[in-house]
């Protein structure tokens, strides 16, 4: 097995997660409250930055076979925050909600903590690459 060993830990990762759950449950109150709306242009740049970003993940991660242990949580986390991202999008779009309506709120403080992981996990894939392939 003549793998890269890299030591990097992926504490990242549980901060990203973290991270994008507190940013959720401030959209979410933020939404219940009225102070922010959804339109239907957020809704569709979201769908639209996670298909990219599927779309750059696929094909950055085709041929990569000797990955660094540190990649794998952070591309869980990525993968997890895009198909959350897609789905909630267009669950969004397809429905819509009242600004001050608890299925709203939960609903966008959703979408939000999936975009913000996608974010978040990006730069702990950064990261991990750049500290792992010195």
């Amino acid at each position: 097995m003549t793998g890269i060993n890299c030591r990097c830990n992926s504490s990242c990762t549980g901060i990203a997660v973290v991270a994008s759950i507190i940013l959720g449950i401030i959209a979410a109150f933020l939404r219940i409250t009225a102070v922010i709306t959804l339109t239907p242009a957020f809704l569709w740049v979201a769908l639209g930055i996670s298909v990219v970003y599927l779309a750059v993940v696929l094909i950055s991660t085709a041929g990569t076979k000797n990955a660094p242990d540190c990649k794998c949580p952070a591309l869980n986390a990525l993968l997890a925050g895009i198909l959350g991202t897609s789905l909630l999008s267009v669950i969004l779009l397809g429905i819509t909600f009242v600004a001050t309506s608890i299925p709203g709120a939960i609903l966008t403080g959703a979408l939000i903590l999936f975009l913000s992981l996608i974010i978040t996990a990006t730069a702990c894939l950064v990261k991990c690459i750049t500290e792992c392939n010195n």
